[in-house]
């Protein structure tokens, strides 16, 4: 037996009660401190084999995009420091030519449903296994319009977002789709969030996609990438006080009329995507730390995965076995009702994405409001929140929420350097 091992049985053995549990103690903070090395280990690890895999793809001919050469040859796309804690989905802050941008990678194969790898490597007879030689365009467009229609639903705008697609797809635009190029913008549609920004690319409150390469994809840098600058992380969470990581954040948030800018294109946002050219889309993990916004306090949604198109998410009810509304749940976020007679789920969300979103702006925007708006404010808030039902049956009473919010914050900063 080690000596170290040895030492601490025979001090939890022989002696004191409270020396022994100070020994655990120590102990405990070891074994976290070795953890979170190995952790971060394993990321460093990964950023390197993200970009190994990717040039090692582009070279071989397997996949293509606008951002490959500039990743592999060039060298003017460069990932600097890791921003996600996901040894799955890699997040970088980098330069491209000298601007800030943001590159996302999955080292997953993206359609592996339960979100575990089925190998580190992904081969890419696994994850650029489609089209296969020999696919005519013709059948590659019906690919595309059935996978379309099968995650956004029956759209008459379907044919323009297939347009969109194949002309991203066309990296050396010849109007002709290679087999590398097709193999990679169909991977990339596979990633929730690419396939979101593609469809809401015009949209004000989205970030702009610069470019991609296989599945790795370059997108603008949003400055500011949540709405509160301090993220606890999980294991301090016990030890660091609500109330003071609140505080620490209302000191640090930007002041009041900048907050309510930031508000005012959120609630766009949600407007964007409640029955847009697309359909409707859910949020499905309304998170402080999705919501972002620029340098001139326009609002810019940082993090696009957990919102999905509203067909996506009635598939993944119909049918389903349920004994409570908990049952009913994709995400963290969207849960339909339990029809406890037949145990099963109904495919309709419940609580619309305006009341998830005021739930969050309930402390972003009241601290510090100015107090002869404060009462309305709560008022409006209170409203909002509580907002609950079908939403075929509601959407007259979302919007008139929704623009009764909108207008109070925009009386107050209108015609002010903050408008």
């Amino acid at each position: 037996m080690p000596r170290s091992v040895r030492r601490l049985v025979h001090l939890m053995l022989f002696c004191p009660l409270s020396k022994g549990l100070q020994v655990w103690s120590q102990f405990g903070v070891k074994v976290k401190a070795w953890i979170r090395f190995c952790s971060c280990f394993l990321l460093l690890t990964l950023c390197f084999l993200c970009l190994f895999l990717q040039c090692d793809h582009y070279r071989r001919g397997i996949i293509s995009g606008s951002s490959c050469k500039a990743l592999c040859d060039q060298k003017t796309l460069s990932l600097h420091h890791c921003m996600s804690t996901s040894s799955t989905h890699q997040v970088y802050v980098g330069l491209w030519n000298e601007r800030p941008v943001v590159i996302k990678c999955s080292i997953e194969d993206p359609v592996n449903i339960d979100g575990a790898p089925e190998t580190l490597m992904r081969p890419e007879m696994i994850l650029f296994d489609k089209p296969t030689r020999g696919t005519s365009m013709d059948e590659f467009k019906e690919m595309l319009h059935s996978f379309l229609k099968a995650n956004l639903g029956e759209q008459t705008s379907l044919s323009a977002l297939m347009d969109r697609v194949i002309t991203l797809a066309d990296v050396n635009q010849d109007s002709k789709v290679s087999l590398a190029e097709a193999k990679s913008i169909w991977a990339l549609l596979h990633i929730n969030e690419f396939l979101l920004m593609v469809a809401l690319q015009e949209k004000e409150h989205t970030p702009k996609l610069l470019g991609f390469c296989g599945d790795l994809y370059v997108t603008e840098r949003v400055s500011h990438s949540s709405l509160y600058k301090l993220e606890v992380p999980h294991y301090l969470q016990t030890i660091i006080p609500e109330a003071l990581s609140s505080s620490l954040n209302h000191w640090l948030a930007p002041s009041w009329p900048r907050r309510a800018r930031i508000t005012i294109g959120l609630l766009e946002f949600v407007e964007e995507v409640f029955h847009g050219s697309y359909g409707t889309f859910l949020i499905c993990d309304a998170s402080l730390y999705h919501v972002g916004y620029n340098a001139k306090y326009d609002c810019k949604m940082a993090n696009l995965r957990s919102v999905v198109s509203e067909a996506v998410v009635r598939v993944f009810l119909k049918g389903r076995r349920c004994e409570n509304n908990l049952d009913c749940t994709y995400g963290k976020d969207c849960t339909a009702t339990c029809d406890r007679l037949v145990k099963q789920c109904n495919t309709e969300v419940v609580q619309p994405n305006l009341a998830k979103v005021c739930v969050l702006l309930q402390d972003f925007l009241l601290f510090g409001a100015p107090s002869d708006l404060r009462g309305d404010l709560e008022k409006q808030l209170r409203t909002c929140v509580t907002l609950s039902g079908l939403a075929s049956q509601m959407e007259v009473h979302h919007s008139l929420v929704l623009n009764n919010l909108k207008t109070l914050l925009w009386k107050k900063i209108s015609n002010t350097q903050y408008s």
